[in-house]
């Protein structure tokens, strides 16, 4: 596909566990076809951890540089696109690990505080309150950013 016939021929299969760790923000069951689609549009797990590292900051830039051929740098438009998915969803990932945190310490507030205190500390409505509160952390997250100093 798109300058990479080879790649039409390779099994998703090499060194699972490198795109395992890469794609962590996904959810296990859907892994392997999110695998499979990256692999044989020719893309490896460092060009995928190269781009989520940066948040896409490279990509987006290369794509708003106007030039013509832009996309061939990262392995033509179609491994652009499922670049683009993976930092869309590690995106959502993170959106959805911050708010189940959030969830966390409003529920912990609700101990103490009224919604309606809780709510106007927030910056939210009373029934707002209780939606943020219903969120848990029993979901997989992963435990750092690509980006993390913290160990």
């Amino acid at each position: 596909m798109d300058g990479h016939p080879e790649a039409m021929k390779r099994q998703p299969r090499g060194d699972n566990s490198a795109w395992d760790e890469v794609l962590a923000h996904r959810p296990t069951d859907v892994r392997d076809d999110v695998r499979a689609r990256l692999v044989e549009s020719g893309l490896t797990p460092e060009r995928v951890r190269e781009v989520l590292a940066d948040g896409g900051d490279v990509l987006y830039a290369t794509a708003k540089s106007g030039e013509e051929d832009w996309a061939n740098r990262f392995g033509g438009p179609l491994a652009v696109a499922l670049l683009a998915a993976e930092v869309s969803a590690f995106a959502a990932h993170l959106n959805s690990r911050a708010s189940a945190v959030r969830a966390l310490a409003v529920d912990s507030l609700l101990d103490d505080f009224s919604a309606v205190t809780v709510a106007a500390r927030l910056g939210v409505s009373r029934q707002k309150v209780y939606d943020i509160s219903r969120g848990n952390l029993s979901a997989s997250f992963i435990d750092r950013v690509p980006w993390s100093s913290h160990e």
